[in-house]
């Protein structure tokens, strides 16, 4: 009994040691891509990037706000609606920091009467329920912010814009910009406009599904159209729009590359959506892709910055596509909605760095963007290792998804495969034949065949989100216009 004491002593002594030579917790991801358990309207404020759709998003001051499409995943068993709570149109959502993002409400209590009024006119009298696609821009000290209203399969659509003096409303409803019927060509959804940095002028790229893309003018003092009952001139389009789909237009003004560049989305928002985007010294067009084709000459244009993709330890993202482009101060983020696999269901914003080539044009992170503490200039010899590679490329294979159905398979995806970069700067992967070495020069990563044939990728560090670590991504443009991601998935010394 007497050493009893002195044990109790010891064990402390022991069980302070062991705390203080304790690892520091791991980092993990801020949030879990399958929301289910707090889907319910009564946990929006738990929601964080999910149940974001076709973003938007403005910096004021230091807080980031997007606007959305309100779409919202209803699982089967769980109660979504919370009675005490009136369910707005455009819900919108703040941030300081891209990653943690608080849910502020909605834009609107009602669709605007005047929207609702007329999509019913010219609908057969079926009204649309929900309201699409905001764009959100700052002029002078007024906010306008472009909305979009239809019934679902119909372009019987209508653009409006409401403006306010504050990001968060109250809004004021200004009316019509554009609006379309059952029978005309293009479809007056999903707006986004531009000041020509030459003249000053203002411009409204829009349209989906139905005969392309559109470019309006606006006036600038306004906001509205400038000529009333203008729809504007083509500028982006696809043979058989029925089976391939283009649409959400996103154009933005690069000052360094002294460009226009117009983001828009191919194919299928609940599966194979993906983004592509073409150039343009002017906000009219025309716009060039990564070949130097025209985006209303109805071919498949290039490059391919997403698609459904899948790496290790993760079911997939399907619908990566309709995105938001925010320059913050010359460095740029692309935002757009991905859907979870294997339902395509839940809906997570992902916020992605972009990175401009060389050659002037844009590629994305292949992951999601997180805040990390390694800021350091990344050295040749922290390469080596093991890696996985994803090519973007088209899915063939479109009986993968019907308007009845989902097949969950990995013809799916785009699926990563390992390759295994070496001390002496060889790539050894499959599938991938094209790539057989690798140089890291000023900062840029080079991936070649032999002598003549480099591929410039940017590379720099970021967040690993299957694997919950930080890491170090490349991102490029293949000789096909194909993407192609890397991370590197070896521990980091």
């Amino acid at each position: 009994m007497r050493y009893f004491p002195y044990l109790i002593i010891l064990v402390s002594v022991i069980g302070l040691q062991a705390c203080s030579m304790k690892p520091a917790e791991k980092k993990r991801n801020p949030y879990t891509d399958d929301y289910t358990e707090i889907s319910s309207l009564s946990h929006r404020n738990q929601w964080n990037a999910a149940n974001v759709h076709d973003p938007s998003c403005i910096k004021v001051g230091d807080t980031y706000y997007v606007y959305a499409t309100g779409a919202y995943f209803t699982p089967p068993n769980i109660n979504f609606k919370d009675d005490s709570v009136h369910i707005g149109k455009l819900p919108i959502r703040s941030s300081k920091d891209l990653v943690n993002w608080n849910f502020e409400g909605w834009v609107f209590d009602e669709t605007p009467e005047e929207a609702f009024t007329y999509v019913k006119s010219v609908n057969g009298g079926h009204a649309a329920d929900n309201m699409w696609a905001p764009f959100i821009r700052k002029v002078g000290d007024e906010y306008r912010l472009y909305y979009s209203v239809s019934y679902f399969g119909s372009n019987a659509s209508f653009i409006g814009m409401a403006t306010s003096e504050s990001p968060l409303g109250p809004w004021e409803d200004k009316g019509e910009i554009v609006k379309t019927t059952r029978e005309s060509k293009m479809n007056a959804i999903d707006p986004s406009v531009i000041t020509d940095k030459k003249t000053g002028k203002d411009w409204m790229v829009y349209g989906s599904y139905f005969g392309g893309l559109y470019c309006m003018e606006l006036n600038t003092e306004t906001g509205l159209a400038l000529t009333p009952g203008d729809k504007g001139h083509l500028i982006a389009r696809l043979e058989n729009g029925k089976d391939r789909v283009i649409e959400a237009p996103e154009i933005v003004f690069n000052e360094e590359q002294d460009m226009y560049y117009l983001f828009v989305s191919y194919d299928s928002l609940f599966s194979f959506y993906n983004l592509r985007v073409g150039r343009s010294e002017s906000p009219e067009g025309p716009f060039l892709d990564y070949f130097g084709n025209d985006l209303k000459d109805t071919t498949d244009n290039y490059p391919i910055l997403t698609h459904s993709y899948m790496f290790k330890n993760h079911p997939g993202w399907n619908g990566n596509a309709h995105c938001a482009v925010l320059n913050d101060n010359g460095k740029y983020y692309v935002m757009h909605q991905g859907r979870l696999a294997p339902e395509n269901l839940a809906l997570q914003m992902h916020v992605r760095e972009v990175n401009w080539l060389s050659n002037g044009w844009p590629v994305l992170s292949p992951e999601r963007y997180n805040i990390i503490e390694n800021k350091d200039q990344i050295e040749k010899e922290e390469l080596t290792g093991l890696w996985e590679i994803i090519e973007l490329q088209n899915i063939p294979d479109k009986k993968l998804y019907t308007p009845g159905g989902w097949q969950y398979k990995p013809e799916a995806f785009n699926v990563s495969v390992e390759a295994t970069f070496t001390t002496n700067g060889e790539v050894r992967v499959e599938k991938l034949e094209q790539i057989k070495n690798f140089d890291l020069k000023d900062g840029v990563l080079y991936l070649a065949g032999d002598e003549t044939s480099k591929i410039e990728c940017a590379i720099f560090r970021g967040w690993d989100w299957e694997q919950e670590c930080e890491t170090i991504l490349f991102s490029g443009i293949l000789p096909s216009g194909h993407g192609i991601w890397g991370k590197k998935v070896t521990p980091l010394k």
